[in-house]
Parts: structure tokens; C-alpha cells; sequence
């Protein structure tokens, strides 16, 4: 019997839209305001859903505290007030955009995953804007 359990999690952080490889005018075009030289900022709100078998032992999918410190470890502390574009390796040639910070965290959190579940994360970068990885037509 597959069950989904939920935990939801938020940091800040800064960012730029932007290609180096374009010119100011062409990333102003394509990126608008989030291409702004000094950055902007975004309070980010991921929700993660891992899905697997009931353990017949503990009642459990998968203990939340441990995948709370998952999550504190890999994203919270990680990326909350920090510059993605400045100081995340993982966005050093990597445009941050939703979509890229999605998977971003999706990698991150499987990494430290037994491969038994199945994992989805979503994240709002504002009110109206989320992401979601992977895609599922459920």
C-alpha cells in the first residue's frame, strides 16, 4: 500500500536571470526586471513529497524528522539568504531559474534518499509562480 507523506520548508534567497554569453539589451528582453544587475530576492516555499510502502514496523513511510534534517541539510541551510547566481556552486553556469532550482533541489534530496521512494518536490517562488519536478499526469 503506497502512501504520500508531505513536509514543507522555505528559505530566501537572491537571484539574477541572465547569460553571460548575451548582451545586456538581449537578457533585459528575454528576463525583464529578474535580470536586474544588483539582483532580486524571493522568500522560496518548496513542498516535498515522498512517496513508498508503510513500514509494518514503525507505521511510517519515512521517519519526518529525518526527512526534515534532509531537508534543512541539503536546502535550508544551503541556500536560505544566500546569492544563488554568487555563492551555489550548482548555479554557477546554471541560469537560476524556477525551473533549474526545482530540479536543483529534487537532485539534492534524492541524493540522500533510499531509492524505495518515489520523490517530488514543488516550490513557490511567488504567490502565483510554482514549480514542480518531476512531472507526473496523475
Amino acid at each position: 500500500m503506497k502512501v504520500a507523506v508531505f513536509r514543507k520548508a522555505h528559505f530566501n534567497a537572491a537571484h539574477r536571470l541572465y547569460r553571460p554569453d548575451w548582451t545586456d539589451e538581449r537578457n533585459n528582453e528575454v528576463f525583464g526586471l529578474c535580470s536586474n544587475p544588483n539582483y532580486h530576492g524571493h522568500n522560496y516555499y518548496i513542498e516535498v513529497r515522498v512517496t513508498g510502502d508503510i513500514d509494518p514496523e514503525t507505521g511510517y513511510v519515512i521517519d519526518l524528522k529525518i526527512l526534515n534534517e534532509i531537508i534543512r541539510e541539503e536546502i535550508t541551510e544551503r541556500f536560505d539568504h544566500s546569492n544563488l547566481n554568487e555563492d551555489q556552486p550548482e548555479f554557477k553556469y546554471l541560469n537560476p531559474t524556477g525551473e533549474n532550482i526545482v530540479v536543483v533541489i529534487h537532485d539534492l534530496i534524492r541524493a540522500r534518499l533510499d531509492a524505495k521512494y518515489t520523490l517530488k518536490v514543488r516550490i513557490w517562488e511567488t504567490d502565483r509562480n510554482y514549480f514542480e519536478y518531476p512531472v507526473s499526469f496523475e
